[in-house]
């Protein structure tokens, strides 16, 4: 048993009644009962959005820190507060709904703002190079449909999409959870329960 630091992000719209934030609560609780000590630090990005990269903040980023202006350091600002937050967590919660096939655009946004060079990856070998490594990642993904498997997994741009970027960063050891089928005639009506049991006998 050892204290662990949890950074819980919630994305969707739908607030308590989403079905993503009711798998990635649940996944919280079973790691509150794991570990003796767990805080818990939670993100919503449905109310509080970080805000689509801009070319400001880009050049900002390719500056070297002693050379940033005031100008520059603000408007990073959202950027390092994100990424201080992520070095913090030992363990990653991304509680994510599909829409469209793909993931909200506020995640993406967090995404494009922790994704910098020399902060969380780097080419300082010559080849790409993942800086936030020994942390544990679990998603928690929620779909109308079946995504996992079947006809339509094709068209799931959440999970693999994920996999690559937090790879990219050096956060791969990621495991995933699915509530899903929830408007599927005889599927849904035990899409929550299924998830659920799914978490609740995972070993964390």
């Amino acid at each position: 048993m050892s204290t662990k630091n949890v950074l819980h992000i919630k994305t969707s719209i739908n607030g308590d009644a989403s079905k993503s934030n009711q798998l990635s609560n649940s996944i919280i609780d079973k790691l509150k009962n794991t570990y003796s000590e767990c805080a818990v630090e939670t993100l919503d990005l449905s109310k509080n959005p970080l805000p689509f990269l801009t070319a400001e903040m880009y050049q900002a980023f390719s500056t070297p820190k002693d050379a940033r202006s005031l100008t520059q350091l603000e408007v990073i600002q959202p950027s390092d507060m994100a990424i201080k937050q992520l070095k913090n967590a030992d363990i990653l919660v991304l509680a994510v709904p599909l829409y469209n096939f793909s993931i909200p655009a506020n995640l993406k946004a967090w995404l494009d703002q922790i994704a910098r060079a020399n902060e969380t990856f780097s080419y300082a070998t010559g080849s790409p190079q993942g800086l936030l490594t020994g942390k544990k990642v679990y998603l928690a993904i929620a779909s109308g449909g079946v995504y996992s498997e079947g006809m339509m997994k094709a068209y799931d741009f959440t999970e693999n999409y994920l996999r690559t970027v937090l790879g990219f960063m050096g956060l791969t050891d990621v495991s995933t959870f699915r509530l899903e089928g929830i408007f599927v005639p005889n599927i849904g009506e035990q899409a929550v329960s299924k998830a659920l049991e799914t978490v609740e006998e995972f070993s964390f």
